[in-house]
């Protein structure tokens, strides 16, 4: 089916009738779409006014707690870890990574550690017991972010926060804002404090 994209690349009128998850042209992600506008046999749309409505809740929630944080939005996608780190100019593990689970019992919790760890599936197990990572509608859905621009602030739904050790070997991180092209500086307590975040350790080290 034919729709209109909204990707930032490409003009408002512009006719599209890719299937994929991201612009032919640009390779930007694009996040959950509104059927409303674009048609239910294509959930994964570009929408900026999607993105738009993400970022103005992750606003509002530094608002709420007071937090003075400026956003940082960039030219080009800062989806990645690698590619956020580039933009930033930071390694690769002062980027933030904001990880969704659903745990056997049914609960539903984001982990959010250090770029350049990997889950540890034994500390994880031993942790929380079983768990999965959830499929991205549901993570677009349950945070109300774009996959790419997940982070702990301002979500859609009410979710526990656990923050992974790793964290603690900065002073400041750089997490997404809450769409795939922007960020936020912030110190690893600020982030511990406004989410009310559990400290666990569930991850590897990183590699020498």
């Amino acid at each position: 089916a034919a729709v209109k994209c909204w990707d930032p690349c490409c003009a408002p009128s512009t006719i599209c009738t890719t299937t994929s998850t991201s612009c032919p042209r640009s390779g930007r992600l694009w996040s959950k779409g509104d059927s409303l506008s674009f048609g239910a046999n294509l959930p994964l749309i570009a929408h900026a006014g999607y993105d738009a409505m993400s970022l103005e809740s992750v606003r509002a929630f530094f608002a709420h707690h007071g937090v003075d944080a400026p956003i940082l939005i960039t030219p080009q996608t800062t989806a990645t870890v690698a590619t956020a780190a580039a933009a930033h100019g930071v390694s690769p593990g002062q980027i933030a990574k904001t990880l969704a689970f659903r745990l056997a019992d049914g609960r539903d919790i984001l982990v959010v550690a250090a770029g350049d760890v990997r889950i540890d599936h034994g500390k994880f197990k031993r942790t929380f017991g079983k768990g999965k990572m959830l499929a991205a509608d549901d993570v677009v859905r349950l945070t109300g972010h774009p996959v790419g621009g997940v982070c702990p602030f301002g979500l859609a739904t009410p979710m526990p926060v656990h923050l992974d050790a790793s964290l603690q070997a900065y002073t400041d991180m750089l997490p997404a804002a809450g769409s795939i092209d922007s960020a936020v500086r912030i110190s690893v307590s600020l982030m511990a404090e406004v989410t009310q975040g559990v400290w666990v350790d569930v991850c590897t080290p990183p590699l020498a």
